[in-house]
């Protein structure tokens, strides 16, 4: 019979253990064992543990001071019943004194003991008795026993302490009995196990959640090793075939040199490999030291004994700490990169064969890569670099793997520095995030591998914080009949989706400059636009009651349309709100179908976010639509009368607000929102964590919303009063 616990034996004695003790590495040993290995040190003060050889400090008193492991000393006890059960010998009956009633027939799991068939009677009609758990001694009882049978109560071994230890002293970390809460540790900080056990659940709890996050980390760093370690072969093979290539032509004259070019790139294949799998070794390494730790505390967390976890709770959360803080100390980025490049000439060299050809590493060039911004900066307000990994010859270099750094440093307050974050994007683009903490003229320095790249360092302005509660009454007011939606462009033309089918285009004074559309339902015609969206020269049109989305330029041109009505994948049901993210993704709001789709650019379905049933993730009416500086999307559902955040992957986030009837959102860069409530006849302001901060009242059934993003003027579609509204900051 296969056994049900395979590690009850003893790396010192290869006996089962007896009274196991515990190190700070959580292995443990005999108490006897360590004794033995504490005296064959011969130090007083540190011995090595015998599995992992780690230093291990002998504690005032020797072993015996060691935390016992209760479970290790349950599971031989469970080990050491079975035996006896599967040997197919006569076991005696441990209730009788002289044995004289025959063998045990079966175990009292609640007892502890083998009974006859006298001591097994008596357990059936003595009332006290009979609910305790009985097994047979056979194969199937023993494979019963582990799951039935539970540890015993520890009991206070004090003279005339007659308790279970159930309570903890912290003062002197012991268990004791409630007798002894009264005597000896009257006087100390006593609780009870039970709380003192929940508390060390919840540490190993989140030790575990750490441990995993880290191992996820080590995990991708190890596949991107695998990964890089695949593209060298792959370019290895690649230099290879040009190498043959080039010098077949040449046949023996060319055969040593041709010899040398391979020799070389097997050495640079043969490093780098070397190289990323010593690195590679290392994060197994740093996950197996990890797993040891983790299957322990799952192993203990899964006992459910508050004895075991008090016992051995305080040492997994310190010694999973200590190793993830190790791992943070390495680079979890590959220490090679993957291209290996080579260059051979086939003209007429015969007079330089022994020297033919060269290998190269394609590599980028930080002073050829770029970076895009703009030049103005907020304080608080989350700044973001693009930057663009380039080779020598100025071509776009599409691998990541890079060392990537951005600060921003002020000229002004004693030259404060702040760093920023960065993504890896693993196609030679990065982006950095940083937050400035002071207004005025900053130096903005972006290196790669500790190299400036082109530009860098470079001026940048740092403007003070826009503050929206000075908003009061509007600076510009635009006639336009029964105005739905509004979206500014880039060049500041104001787009206005109306009532009456068609789309206005307003220059920045208010002027009409173009009319888009007609009321129709032919291409490029609509009926009741209530969203609209920009990006560069392309403009997205929600054509609420055609059921569709309509793709044009944004001179009017018209590209493409897609979806119907009906409730099926990629369908509408007066699809409300459009917006485009950073990824040229369409996020579309659908009224009466209570749900949020995505798109690719082309308008084909990618993902639905469904708000219909119950829950704080539900919605219904969902009409505008608006993105956070995080990629978060904001959902303004009319009928629920709520402001909910999902991410682009359609994970609930939070709610906030109070709003009434909102039809519109916008959010700046700094993640403020601005929502326009249609019933509540106001625009209301949050701040990034979701706090009211200001209102504008006396509108007239506002719907959509927009910002400027040069200068964060707020534009409103003041429908009940056919105009659109700007309000400056």
């Amino acid at each position: 019979m296969e056994k049900p616990f395979p590690h009850i034996t003893c790396a010192v004695c290869s006996k089962p253990y007896n009274d196991p003790r515990i190190l700070p590495c959580l292995h443990s040993y005999c108490l006897q064992c360590l004794h033995h290995e504490i005296e064959k040190s011969g130090s007083q003060q540190m011995f090595q543990c015998p599995i992992c050889e780690r230093n291990t400090s002998i504690p005032v008193g020797g072993a015996s001071v060691l935390p016992q492991n209760f479970h290790l000393g349950f599971e031989v006890e469970v080990a050491g019943y079975m035996s006896k059960m599967v040997n197919n010998s006569d076991v005696a009956c441990d209730h009788c004194i002289d044995g004289g009633n025959g063998p045990a027939v079966v175990f009292c799991c609640t007892c502890h003991q083998f009974l006859c068939k006298v001591a097994y009677e008596h357990h059936r009609t003595d009332r006290h008795l009979t609910k305790h758990n009985m097994v047979g001694l056979d194969q199937e009882g023993a494979r019963q026993l582990h799951t039935t049978m539970k540890p015993r109560d520890h009991y206070c071994s004090q003279p005339n302490h007659d308790g279970n230890k159930n309570f903890y002293c912290e003062t002197c970390s012991l268990l004791v009995c409630r007798d002894c809460t009264t005597a000896t540790h009257k006087t100390h900080t006593v609780k009870e196990i039970s709380t003192v056990a929940k508390t060390h659940q919840i540490e190993i709890t989140g030790a575990l959640e750490d441990a995993r996050e880290v191992v996820t980390k080590l995990t991708g760093a190890m596949d991107e090793n695998n990964r890089m370690i695949e593209q060298v072969e792959i370019s290895k093979r690649n230099a290879s075939l040009a190498i043959n290539q080039a010098f077949e032509t040449l046949q023996q004259t060319l055969e040593e040199r041709k010899k040398t070019l391979l020799s070389e790139l097997e050495t640079i294949s043969l490093s780098r490999t070397t190289a990323l799998t010593l690195q590679k070794e290392q994060f197994e390494k740093m996950v197996g030291d990890i797993g040891h730790y983790t299957d322990m505390a799952s192993q203990i967390l899964q006992t459910h004994t508050d004895h075991e976890i008090v016992a051995l709770g305080g040492l997994i959360p310190t010694e999973l700490q200590a190793t993830l803080k190790r791992v943070q100390t390495i680079s979890l980025t590959p220490n090679q990169h993957s291209n290996i490049t080579v260059s051979v000439q086939t003209d007429d060299l015969t007079r330089q064969l022994l020297k033919l050809g060269n290998l190269f590493e394609f590599y980028f060039s930080p002073s050829s890569s770029t970076w895009m911004s703009t030049s103005v900066a907020r304080v608080g307000a989350r700044y973001h670099v693009k930057v663009q990994s380039k080779t020598s010859k100025g071509e776009e270099y599409p691998h990541g793997g890079v060392e990537v750094k951005g600060e921003m440093r002020s000229k002004t307050h004693n030259g404060a520095v702040v760093y920023g974050e960065v993504e890896d994007h693993r196609d030679g683009t990065y982006t950095i995030t940083l937050t400035p903490q002071t207004a005025g003229p900053h130096q903005l320095l972006i290196t790669m591998d500790g190299q400036h790249v082109q530009n860098s360092p470079n001026d940048l302005d740092v403007r003070p914080k826009r503050d929206y509660r000075i908003l009061c009454n509007a600076q510009q007011v635009i006639q336009c009949n029964g105005p739905r939606c509004v979206a500014i462009h880039d060049n500041g033309d104001i787009y206005v989706g109306s009532h009456d089918g068609c789309i206005y285009v307003f220059d920045q004074t208010g002027q009409m400059k173009n009319t888009i559309g007609s009321s129709g339902s032919g291409d490029g015609q609509f009926s009741h636009p209530s969203g609209i969206s920009i990006k560069g020269d392309v403009l997205y049109v929600a054509d609420t009651y055609k059921h569709r989305v309509q793709k044009l330029t944004s001179s009017g041109k018209f590209l493409h349309k897609f979806g119907q009505q009906g409730s099926g994948q990629g369908q509408f049901n007066l699809p409300w709100g459009v917006i485009i993210d950073s990824n040229n993704k369409l996020i579309v709001s659908n009224n009466y179908n209570h749900r949020i789709q995505i798109f690719n650019e082309n308008g084909v379905w990618l993902l639905t976010i469904d708000g219909k049933g119950s829950g704080n993730h539900s919605f219904q009416s969902p009409w505008g639509l608006a993105l956070d500086p995080q990629g978060n999307i904001h959902v303004a559902a009319y009928a629920s009368n709520t402001i909910q955040v999902f991410t682009r992957e359609g994970v609930y986030v939070r709610m906030y607000g109070d709003p009434k009837g909102p039809s519109g959102i916008a959010i700046d860069d700094e993640g403020y929102s601005f929502v326009s409530e249609r019933d509540g006849h106001c625009l209301s302001i949050y701040d990034p964590e979701g706090n009211k901060i200001h209102t504008v009242g006396n509108l007239n059934y506002p719907w959509g919303t927009a910002l400027d993003p040069r200068d964060g003027s707020v534009f409103i579609a003041n429908r009940g009063a056919d105009t659109v509204l700007k309000y400056c900051v």
